[in-house]
Formats: C-alpha cells, structure tokens, sequence
C-alpha cells in the first residue's frame, strides 16, 4: 500500500514539475503571462519594425498571427482557442462583433493619442462613440487602370467597364460586397441595399459583364495588373497605391456614381488576457510618428490627422488616397447585413460566378 501511494506521489510530483516548466517555456516564448500581447491581424498590414520596438519600449513580448478574411478571424475568436488581445476586423464585422457580445469596451482614459484621429472617422454607426474600436486603417474601393493599355481611354464610372472594347481585360476581386455593390451602384442603388428586387436586377447586369472579364482572383491581381496581363481591376485603394507604385503607367479612379468607404479597427476581443498590454499597443499605434511610419510602410490610408504632417506632401495631397470630405461624404460604409441577407448576396454572387463558365 506505501509502494503505491509513493508511487502516485511521486507521478504527481513529475506532473508538478512538467507543468511549472512548460508554463514558464511558454512564458519565455512569449504564450502567456503578463509581459505577452497577441495581436490577430491581416497579412503584411504593419510595419514589422514598429513590432519590435513595441516590445522593446514595453518589455512586452507580441505574438503576431493573421487571417485572410473577417469570417475567418471571427470563427477562431468565437471558437476561443488562442486568447487574442488585440484583433484588427472591418466595420461590418466590428458591429456583428459587438452585437455578439465578442467586444470589450475599451478605456478611453488609457488612450490619450486618440484625440490624433480625424473626427470624420469617429463616431460612425457601425460603433457610436468608438465604445469598442479605433480606427486604423481607412479607403475606398476602385477601378486601378491602364491608360495606355486601353488607347488613352479614361475610366470614370461604373459603366464605363460594360465597354464594348475591353473584352476579356478586368479582373474582379473574389468577395460578394464588393462585386455586388458594383453592380448596385451602377444602377444607382445603394450597396447596402437588401431589396430582392434590387439586387437581382444588379446580378443580371453583372452578367452581361462577363464578356469583358478577364478573372475573378485574389491577391494575384495585383501583378497582373503591374505586369500588364490585364488592364482594369476592381480593387481597394491601398491595394491600387502598390500596384501603382510598381508601375507608373496606372492610375486609380472612385467612379463618380459612388463607391464603398472601408475601415479597418483596433479592437479588444473577449478573450482578451492582457487588457493592460492591449491598450498600450493600440495608444502606441495612435502615435502620429508611429501612425506615419506604419502607413507609409502598409500603403493604406492613415485615419491619423496629426501622422500627415509627418509624412511626404505627395501621398497625402493625392486625392485618389486621401480623398476631400466633399468626396468621402457620397461614400457608403459597408453595413453588417444579417446572417439572411448576406446568404442572399453569396448566393448571387455563387450565380454569377457559375454564369460565367
């Protein structure tokens, strides 16, 4: 009887010791305690160098991982297996999020650098009063196009890619939203538009743009398009800053009938363990020299007034990426549509990528 108690005192002991040493492995490494920050975030959208210096002004150690969709990020933070700190979702995810009760509120008396942020990107519906998220980054959706490519042709509008003359030249992004609101849009409807009606009506005009496209693709556009093997995508604006910046020959138009205005937010997911760390990223990044230093490197639009000033006069006066209020203000920000209606907006778009085979 003695053997066997000693025995099993002895396996709880080893038990003890493995656990202790694991723990305190996957401290050095960085998965728990509380000198970690895990920040869940879109690929290549920060400045690695900012990481590192997080960490080292803080003496917090970042565990960076990242997603390639908003649905993606928030089957992994609902299913709860990795406690994020800090995830970086779009408006229409942010207000599911918070309906969902998937948000902790943040605390605005820890993030002194918020007052830096464009009041014209505060306060919007998808988040009153910013309760839950900051801006980070912000932009349009487009036309990036070659006009050399297409005999000096300017493209201005929606309609202009029903042109008889670009047979088999556009390439569309591969998401329902976009392709769907530029159908909506181009016969004047709003792209948060749930009428049946409506957007049946914009699925069958996007049938008849199957002639002139060229694919429906990813990231893979964006060196089709430098490369000249196509020559009119449907793209987001940061996406068109580095296509353009590998190719002069380009240039990037919000069609005047209307287009989306997208952001992307910090926010603090319930699994949050390290509250404390989280907010000192997120004021960390509000830092207008950080800010500048993060979109300069990212090539998306900094929601950061005071960051402009640091940053070349050239980027921010271009409007095709720093965009008027005149301009901004005839923009739609996507809206969370419902689990129902966005089924319905995949399903058109399943048909119509099915029409074109």
């Amino acid at each position: 009887m003695r053997k066997l108690v000693r025995f099993f005192l002895a396996i709880i002991l080893v038990s003890a010791v493995l656990f202790y040493t694991v723990s305190e492995l996957n401290n050095s490494e960085g998965y728990s305690g509380r000198n970690t920050l895990t920040i869940y975030n879109w690929g290549d959208y920060i400045d690695p160098q900012l990481i590192k210096r997080f960490e080292k002004e803080h003496g917090i150690k970042v565990i960076y991982e990242t997603f390639d969709s908003n649905e993606a990020m928030l089957t992994k933070i609902e299913q709860g297996g990795t406690t994020y700190d800090i995830a970086i979702p779009s408006e229409y995810m942010i207000d599911k999020m918070r309906k969902e009760h998937l948000l902790i509120p943040l605390d605005h008396s820890k993030l002194p650098n918020l007052h830096y942020i464009d009041k014209r990107f505060m306060d919007l519906p998808f988040d009153e009063d910013n309760k839950y998220s900051v801006p980070y980054f912000w932009g349009t959706v487009g036309i990036v196009y070659n006009p050399k490519m297409l005999g000096g042709k300017k493209i201005t509008s929606w309609n202009d890619l029903w042109g008889p003359g670009l047979r088999n030249k556009i390439l569309l992004i591969d998401g329902a939203r976009e392709v769907m609101g530029m159908g909506l849009n181009s016969i004047g409807y709003s792209l948060n538009d749930t009428n049946h009606t409506h957007l049946q009506k914009a699925k069958r005009k996007l049938d008849t743009l199957t002639p002139n496209i060229k694919g429906i693709v990813g990231d893979e556009s964006r060196l089709l398009l430098e490369n000249e093997e196509a020559s009119i995508g449907l793209v987001w604006s940061g996406v068109a800053s580095e296509i353009m910046s590998e190719n002069k020959d380009l240039e990037y138009v919000v069609p005047k009938e209307g287009s989306n205005l997208w952001f992307d937010n910090m926010v603090i997911p319930k699994t949050a363990k390290n509250k404390k760390a989280a907010h000192k990223f997120i004021n960390f990044m509000l830092d207008p020299k950080i800010a500048a230093k993060n979109a300069e490197y990212v090539n998306y639009s900094t929601p950061n007034k005071k960051a402009l000033s640091y940053m070349p006069k050239e980027t921010v006066n271009d409007e095709r990426f720093y965009p008027s209020p005149q301009l901004t203000e005839k923009l739609e920000v996507y809206e969370n549509l419902g689990k129902k209606n966005l089924a319905y907006y995949n399903e058109l778009f399943l048909e119509f990528k099915m029409h074109r085979k």
